[in-house]
């Protein structure tokens, strides 16, 4: 092979061709025979081990079934880094919802990442849509509480010098969660007790969003899709209408993706069809029994 063959190569093609190789090893079957089980020619596989086939997404599949492996494992993803990952996923791959739960809710206690009972009911979130009233009832959880009271938002906006929308179009979303979470980790650190307004994009990164679980109390505060919109519009944005007819129903699309994740706090509460007041009396009735 000359260098300019070698330069040519795209590294996710040389990647995948050792990954191949490897899972073709552990299992112990020649080429021939992952070959023939796929219905590819030995010279494709050939190809693909040397990183030097380009194969399509079907013959991957195919590759995959014949190797007895998943797509994913085939392509590479962080479970497939190690022996023990390989394992775990394994392990939980045929579990049902439930026990994954469980699961979830026993690793920060595992791996000690969890804050203690106590200090978690100190550090209330409120998670969900924009217009859900996170800022509006917490505010006044904090006045009634005597807590300082934090919109992360701003926290983050503070800590990157510049606005939400800035930041993604400057330094990309990934660079945003990572501003999020030094900004969660510091008002936690910083704030012995603390009513905590998050952004609503902050159940995406499943990272962040453990973090928020295992150390705070977390409620999510519900509305209907048209709530979400009327109340975004109230408070004078424009911005989520604005040369876009379909907004409603990309707002119903976020709700549906995120609502699963949302679902995961402590704590829910429909505060459409409520007065203000209204659903403050029943979000400090939900906290009364972690709260006394």
């Amino acid at each position: 092979m000359t260098d300019s063959d070698a330069s040519s190569r795209h590294p996710f093609l040389d990647a995948l061709g050792e990954r191949l190789r490897l899972l073709r090893a552990r299992r112990g079957l020649t080429r021939r025979a992952v070959a023939q089980s796929a219905q590819v020619s030995e010279r494709h596989l050939a190809n693909l081990e040397s990183g030097t086939g380009n194969a399509s997404i079907l013959i991957l599949l195919q590759v995959a079934e014949a190797l007895g492996c998943s797509l994913s494992e085939l392509i590479g993803d962080v479970t497939t880094s190690s022996p023990e990952w390989l394992m775990l996923r394994q392990a939980l791959a045929q579990r049902s919802e439930t026990e994954l739960q469980k699961v979830r809710l026993a690793l920060p206690d595992l791996l000690q990442e969890q804050a203690d009972h106590a200090q978690r009911n100190r550090h209330i979130a409120l998670i969900g849509l924009r217009g859900a009233g996170k800022s509006t009832l917490g505010k006044l959880l904090a006045q009634t509480l005597g807590w300082p009271f934090v919109e992360l938002t701003l926290r983050v906006e503070a800590l990157a010098g510049c606005s939400t929308s800035e930041i993604h179009s400057l330094y990309g979303p990934l660079a945003y969660r990572r501003y999020e979470r030094r900004a969660l980790e510091e008002a936690l650190q910083s704030m012995p007790e603390a009513v905590i307004a998050t952004p609503g994009g902050l159940v995406s990164d499943p990272d962040n969003f453990q973090y928020l679980l295992s150390h705070c109390l977390t409620v999510w505060l519900q509305a209907t899709p048209e709530d979400h919109m009327g109340r975004v519009l109230a408070q004078g944005d424009t911005r989520p209408m604005a040369a876009n007819p379909e907004a409603m129903d990309d707002l119903r699309r976020i709700l549906q993706g995120r609502a699963a994740f949302y679902a995961k706090a402590d704590f829910s509460l429909m505060t459409s069809q409520q007065t203000t007041q209204q659903a403050f009396q029943a979000l400090l009735a939900l906290l009364a029994p972690r709260l006394a």
